[in-house]
């Protein structure tokens, strides 16, 4: 099917839309606000403790710019604890596919500034010379309070980069990586103590050590609360286990119970990472979607077999225990600010999707699905009812993609992405638009309704990489 969208019919109220949506955005301006002065606070303090006058001597500047490449990366290094911490209004602000870019970029960042650091404080200390770096390196190591824990957590911060380069990740499974990047988290704790006993920029002032020691303070503080305590809390009262396992084709759903899950507040279109206690695998957290709206009683998710872990869960039984954390996720009613919403998704990343048709206020006419397929349409009765009930309009888009610079298939015919998308939903640009499915086909939907003038605050994403 892919006639043009009709106009909504019997649209009726909605409440008004956008308030979380708002919240978010004055969440996110804060959060960056605060990276920022937390910043230009340190490159202050580093200018006024002779900083700049440093500069004119060849040892003296190897040590200044040493200490403002340090002193700058550890701020990095906190804030990237901070965005992997699960914090809750974070998480509900940003969503995690911004969330994910955004520790890429702060830990290769922090990352290069930390080797620079540790270059240039030896390359100082060893009088400028060259020769004497690796003499220098070993004395500080031996010699210095703190230095070994530092070597130490440097050590851990390698792999953890080392296996973060896509290239890396590309030949890891995602349990693997997943369990691998949690050593993050040692290696700031060790890397950083030696500001304690080495850094002077700590100990200058009572603003500097208030500063230093709050920041330190809320990065453990959130790891501790929110990545441990919080999903331990949440499991010790729910106490989620599977009761039903639905295996259609390739894809398996996997029905959950539990006690008083209304209290999770999950919404459709978010997902957790879950653990199930059946054997192999138990410690690796998988991140999936839920597949339908949540009801206060049950959760479900569906699964395509793509690894070793997801494979797997064809082979749970009822009453198995579930381990989780969640739910994460803005791809949600939370993002929305218009009363029409468009769903596109490819493959099982229409799973999310679904939920949010089933989950989501609209009238009759005010919501469109597009779904590209290659062979049939994933969870093609349950849209269909939805489409009965609640009236989703649905628009396959079957078959191959048509070329690597297209997201749609051979039945678009030769007209371009921006063409046919407008033709089939002409006010896209008036819409919500939820879009899910592997990376590099969203990126080309997103910049395709980018290019229909559909807003960017309009446009909210999930997309299946890592």
């Amino acid at each position: 099917m892919t006639a043009a969208v009709t106009a909504p019919v019997a649209a009726r109220p909605h409440a008004p839309r956008g308030r979380r949506a708002r919240v978010d955005a004055a969440v996110r301006l804060a959060a960056g606000s605060a990276l920022w002065l937390s910043l230009l606070l340190v490159a202050y303090w580093w200018a006024t403790g002779r900083g700049f006058q440093d500069l004119t001597g060849w040892q003296s500047g190897l040590l200044s710019v040493g200490r403002l490449t340090g002193l700058t990366s550890s701020v990095l290094l906190l804030a990237q604890v901070v965005l992997m911490s699960r914090l809750p209004v974070l998480e509900r602000a940003f969503g995690q596919d911004r969330l994910a870019h955004l520790h890429r970029l702060t830990g290769f960042t922090s990352f290069n500034l930390m080797v620079v650091h540790i270059v240039l404080i030896l390359w100082g200390y060893a009088g400028g010379s060259l020769p004497h770096l690796l003499a220098e390196a070993w004395r500080t190591t031996i010699d210095d309070p703190g230095m070994l824990l530092a070597v130490a957590g440097t050590v851990c911060l390698v792999m953890v980069v080392m296996t973060s380069i896509r290239a890396a990740r590309a030949r890891l499974r995602y349990e693997s990586w997943h369990l691998l990047h949690l050593y993050a988290y040692l290696g700031v704790g060790l890397a950083l103590p030696h500001q304690l006993w080495t850094g002077q920029d700590l100990l200058t002032s009572t603003a500097r050590t208030v500063f230093w020691w709050t920041a330190w303070g809320v990065a453990a503080g959130a790891v501790v609360v929110f990545r441990m305590g919080l999903p331990l809390w949440r499991n010790l009262r729910h106490q989620l286990r599977v009761t039903a396992v639905v295996v259609e084709d390739d894809v398996v759903s996997v029905h959950l119970g539990g006690r008083r899950l209304h209290a999770l507040r999950a919404e459709a279109g978010q997902f957790f990472v879950w653990r199930f206690l059946n054997g192999a695998g138990r410690t690796r957290g998988n991140p999936y979607s839920l597949s339908a709206a949540p009801d206060g009683d049950t959760l479900r998710i569906t699964v395509k077999a793509l690894g070793d872990q997801s494979a797997r869960l064809r082979d749970l039984e009822p009453g198995t225990r579930v381990v989780f954390e969640g739910p994460f996720g803005r791809l949600s009613d939370r993002a929305r600010t218009r009363d029409r919403v468009a769903f596109i998704g490819a493959g099982v990343g229409v799973t999310p999707l679904r939920a949010l048709a089933e989950g989501l206020d609209y009238a009759p006419g005010e919501a469109v699905l597009l779904q590209r397929f290659r062979v049939r349409p994933l969870m093609e009765v349950e849209l269909a009812d939805l489409a009965t009930q609640r009236g989703l309009q649905l628009l396959w888009l079957p078959g191959p993609r048509r070329s690597p610079e297209s997201w749609l298939g051979s039945h678009a015919g030769t007209a371009s992405d921006v063409r046919s998308l407008t033709h089939w939903v002409p006010d896209i640009a008036a819409r919500d638009v939820y879009v899910c499915g592997p990376s590099a086909w969203t990126a080309q939907v997103v910049q395709t309704l980018v290019d229909a003038g559909t807003p960017a605050d309009q446009i909210h994403l999930e997309s299946f990489s890592w």
